[in-house]
């Protein structure tokens, strides 16, 4: 017997690997939006909590767990007088041709879930928009029963309006849903919408950081079948 109907992934740091992807993407936006000038560049670092040096986030950076607007008021911070606009507007475009690198074979582990009779979401402060085109470059987007964004009317994490979105769409009684993510954003929105929550260690938080407020944390989300059977 499952200890679930439904699953609900987070995206960055999930599905995808959180530093081979956008710690890497995050260097060259600095380097951008810096026009190549070092003092701006290590502004901007400083701002998002990046390191420069080993190009990889810090645990701390308010970048991990933000929504594309909310990443460019914190880059706007560190470049007075640029347009707000402009600069998530660059974010969403390069955001769409990231080195996406899966924290897993991502195809046979979501089809082998869903053959099981789990229904398959996917919760991002991302929005919907890079989210499927993200989903779709992956070559698993067809897998996935509702896809919904920050900006997809059902509001953001650590709210857990685009969590319970998801179970009614589904049909599926929160406690029989279980919310996967790397953040402590989505493991508080999965407590708040009454889900079973499990933090897996392919973003930046450690286990100590997930633990008090997951079921189980795991290495990453292809142990799902076993616990979700044991």
């Amino acid at each position: 017997m499952m200890r679930a109907d439904g699953i609900l992934f987070d995206k960055d740091g999930t599905l995808f690997d959180f530093h081979a992807t956008w710690s890497v993407w995050a260097h060259a936006v600095i380097a951008h939006l810096a026009e190549g000038d070092a003092e701006v560049m290590a502004r901007l670092a400083q701002a998002t909590h990046y390191d420069l040096a080993t190009r990889r986030f810090h645990s701390t950076s308010p970048v991990i767990a933000c929504t594309n607007r909310e990443v460019a008021e914190c880059l706007g911070r560190a470049l007075p007088g640029r347009d707000l606009d402009e600069i998530e507007a660059h974010l969403t475009r390069s955001a769409e041709h990231a080195p996406l690198v899966p924290a897993v074979p991502l195809g046979p582990l979501l089809e082998g879930l869903a053959g099981r009779g789990l229904r398959l979401g996917l919760m991002t402060n991302d929005s919907e928009y890079g989210a499927r085109a993200h989903l779709g470059a992956a070559g698993i987007l067809e897998l996935f029963d509702f896809v919904v964004g920050f900006d997809s009317g059902h509001g953001a994490k650590p709210a857990p309006g685009p969590l319970l979105a998801f179970a009614t769409a589904m049909g599926l009684l929160p406690a029989r849903v279980v919310m996967v993510g790397d953040s402590a954003h989505d493991l508080v929105a999965g407590r708040a919408a009454g889900m079973q929550t499990v933090g897996v260690l392919t973003g930046t938080a450690t286990r100590d950081d997930l633990a008090p407020l997951a079921d189980v944390v795991l290495p990453d989300i292809g142990y799902l079948p076993a616990w979700l059977t044991t």
